[in-house]
């Protein structure tokens, strides 16, 4: 795809202060920052939104580029749901898997990356997408010590000079790095 597109990712819920709260008034000024950034990437030629179907950041992100789509300015914004594995959703809730299918029956696009899990599947969905973006919003407080996902996929944008949007989890707050 030659679209200019970005990968949205961000922390599980267990990091977040209201866990899985989506009514605390963090979470919703968080996903406020979340939709506030992708009309910004819109304005400026992005129409493509990666998201690999994680509950939390990636169920709001894709929410809200579907929501978005209904608007006649945004009509061409498109989502792309890579999905880690064909059984990555075993562990929802019923309620989680709800939302996750009702997302993968209105997306533009959807991939499973692996056929199976294997230790390596998230890290091969995560670079999947930031091998096809030129941006990154990131729900993440760039704590470098922490290990995880999360925090190989944003060095690996930041490796593949990624434009990226940091949104802090515990402020709601924005900052940029720019390669």
């Amino acid at each position: 795809m030659d679209k200019q597109s970005c990968t949205i990712t961000g922390c599980t819920p267990q990091r977040f202060k209201f866990k899985y709260n989506e009514e605390a008034p963090l979470c919703q000024a968080i996903k406020a920052a979340i939709a506030e950034e992708i009309k910004r990437l819109y304005t400026e030629g992005v129409k493509l939104f990666y998201v690999g179907c994680a509950v939390g950041v990636d169920t709001w992100a894709a929410e809200t580029v579907l929501d978005l789509k209904k608007q006649a300015n945004f009509a061409d914004i498109e989502l792309f749901c890579a999905i880690a594995f064909p059984e990555q959703t075993d562990r929802f809730t019923a309620g989680q898997k709800k939302r996750n299918q009702h997302i993968l029956s209105q997306c533009t696009y959807k991939e499973v990356i692996n056929n199976h899990f294997s230790p390596v599947a998230y890290k091969r969905l995560n670079y999947y997408m930031i091998d096809r973006s030129q941006h990154l919003i990131a729900v993440y407080d760039q704590d470098k010590s922490e290990r995880s996902g999360l925090v190989q996929t944003v060095n690996y944008a930041i490796k593949k000079n990624l434009h990226i949007t940091f949104i802090h989890p515990d402020t709601a707050q924005k900052s940029d790095y720019t390669p």
